[in-house]
C-alpha cells in the first residue's frame, strides 16, 4: 500500500523538478558553441573540396 503524501509535498516536488529542468536548459544554452567553435578556420579544412572529389 502506498504511503499517503500531502498535496503540498507533491506540488513542491513538481516545482523543484521544474526549477531543475529550467536550470539545466539555461546551463546548456550558456555553454553552447562559441564564436571560435561555430566558424571553423578556412585554412584548416578537414575534407577535400568538391572539385577534387569529382575528378
Amino acid at each position: 500500500m502506498q504511503a499517503h503524501t500531502r498535496t503540498v509535498e507533491r506540488y513542491a516536488r513538481g516545482v523543484a523538478a521544474a526549477v531543475a529542468a529550467v536550470a539545466a536548459l539555461v546551463l546548456a544554452s550558456v555553454t553552447g558553441p562559441t564564436s571560435d567553435t561555430a566558424q571553423p578556420d578556412p585554412d584548416q579544412q578537414t575534407t577535400a573540396p568538391v572539385e577534387a572529389a569529382v575528378r
